[in-house]
């Protein structure tokens, strides 16, 4: 059994407009490479190297890059009048990419749902907008440890603006600066482990949010862990964050986990 990591990365991306009315948010470049193969080359550290892609909003500009992709890792010969090409080297991934088309308008657990059929009964589940330098192979570990059908990574994301302490007579007793720690409040980071069981709480249909209902569900019938990340996690949402993570390439990619 191979294990597989699904990706979504079919939504609009409306908060990054200046970069999505072009292409989907996934394919948003970070150091000239999509963000989406960030998070590929993430899980492929790890020796995950079996991805289930679901697309949606301009599907085919990601079906175009990948079906592409060995081309544009390779050195070639192109002969034009004997129609042939030669390839010299190349630095392609061993990556096996299946790309579902679960349609422009769907919400997220509605595109989970259409991609039932393409996974085992042990799945990795992301978004295609965040990375981390997450150890995936201690999240898995986690997850062999309890009996949920669901992992989900908790992270603590640094506060945008600073924190005020407000005393008597409305003074403040204490001011911090974006800091991220213990009074910080764990949220939903992606990186889930999932079992085929959680098919059974999405409801059939395009409109069904896999943050609301079956997530609800399932924290309802006690089958989701949290697996507490404690380190660098980053979501791309807007302009500032895509700003700030290619200043953090430049710098110190947190996490680039593999080797060029």
């Amino acid at each position: 059994m191979t294990l597989k990591a699904v990706i979504l990365a079919g939504g609009f991306g409306t908060r990054l407009s200046e970069e999505t009315g072009i292409r989907p948010k996934p394919m948003v470049e970070i150091g000239g490479k999509p963000i989406l193969w960030h998070i590929m080359k993430i899980y492929s550290h790890y020796g995950i190297n079996d991805f289930v892609i679901c697309l949606g909003y301009k599907g085919q500009y990601i079906k175009e890059y990948f079906a592409n992709y060995f081309l544009h890792q390779s050195d070639v010969t192109i002969d034009l009048k004997k129609n042939k090409l030669e390839i010299h080297n190349n630095n392609a991934e061993p990556w096996t990419i299946t790309l579902v088309d679960t349609g422009d308008g769907a919400m997220t657990g509605s595109r989970i749902k259409k991609i039932k059929d393409f996974v085992d009964d042990t799945f990795m589940l992301t978004y295609g907008d965040a990375v981390s330098d997450i150890n995936i192979k201690s999240l898995m570990e986690f997850h062999k440890s309890h009996k949920g059908c669901i992992t989900m990574t908790a992270v603590q994301p640094e506060v945008r603006f600073g924190t005020v302490k407000i005393g008597n007579n409305n003074i403040i007793t204490e001011f911090k600066e974006k800091f991220r720690g213990e009074n910080t409040q764990w949220v939903n980071g992606g990186f889930f482990v999932c079992n085929k069981k959680i098919f059974d709480y999405i409801p059939n249909g395009n409109n069904i949010t896999f943050e609301k209902e079956p997530l609800e569900h399932l924290a309802k019938d006690s089958q989701i862990y949290a697996y507490n990340h404690k380190g660098f996690w980053k979501c791309m949402d807007t302009l500032r964050d895509k700003t700030q993570l290619e200043d953090l390439w430049k710098k110190d990619p947190k996490w680039k986990l593999w080797k060029n």
